[in-house]
């Protein structure tokens, strides 16, 4: 793989300088007060050019969700490597994110309600979120894939993105914590994962594999 050029190194510095500049900013003024004027007045660079890297403040958000979903992966590697428990692994991957997240915790709070409207592009369940929202279930995917646990084939199947959708409830959770280190939300993990685990074993038996069918069947018919 070639060596990155100087040029290149200078254009991922001004890249980085400009969205941790809107991230403060937004933290400091509001999203709705931001302007990219103002952005790239305070990174130091023209207004061209902070066009250049990103063509709105929704890009920049977007890119904001492009890193810390690289964070996150990274953060998961130990756990995944080590653990083989569906719900060691996923109790792991749930914490790693609340860690992760907690220099953002500011910023989601007053960014969330902009992610909340349904037809916001910035909304996780938007198009333009699909790399970041791929990316994520991507991780919930190895956290299934590596289990040794027995389950039924088809929840197998639709599990990573059922979880995706479980941490989308912890995000939910931790936007509106206001407790000293996130404690209520680490609570909220202690108790949704062993329910998750138990359900996900009982499945695996035959008396509840038409249950299960029938739970995938749903899950099929409102993803259509």
């Amino acid at each position: 793989m070639a060596e990155p050029t100087r040029r290149t190194r200078g254009s991922d510095r001004t890249r980085e300088a400009i969205v941790e500049t809107a991230l403060r900013l937004f933290r400091e003024r509001g999203y709705e007060a931001t302007t990219m004027r103002a952005i790239a007045a305070e990174a130091g660079v023209s207004v061209g050019n902070a066009y250049y890297y990103f063509s709105s403040k929704e890009a920049l958000v977007q890119a904001y969700y492009d890193r810390a979903q690289a964070e996150h992966e990274a953060a998961c590697e130990r756990v995944l490597a080590t653990e083989r428990s569906l719900a060691g692994r996923l109790d792991g991957v749930l914490r790693e994110w609340v860690r992760v997240s907690e220099p953002y915790h500011e910023f989601a709070v007053k960014f969330f309600k902009h992610a909340a409207e349904p037809s916001n592009p910035l909304s996780p369940f938007s198009a333009d979120s699909s790399p970041a929202r791929e990316a994520s279930i991507a991780i919930y995917r190895r956290v299934v894939e590596g289990s040794a646990d027995r389950m039924d084939a088809e929840i197998r199947a639709e599990l990573p993105e059922l979880l995706w959708l479980l941490s989308m409830g912890v995000v939910l959770f931790w936007v509106h914590d206001d407790s000293e280190g996130c404690r209520r939300t680490h609570r909220f993990i202690d108790l949704t994962v062993p329910l998750v685990d138990r359900l996900v074993g009982l499945s695996y038996l035959p008396g509840l594999r038409g249950v299960a069918k029938d739970f995938i069947a749903g899950v099929h018919e409102l993803r259509s």
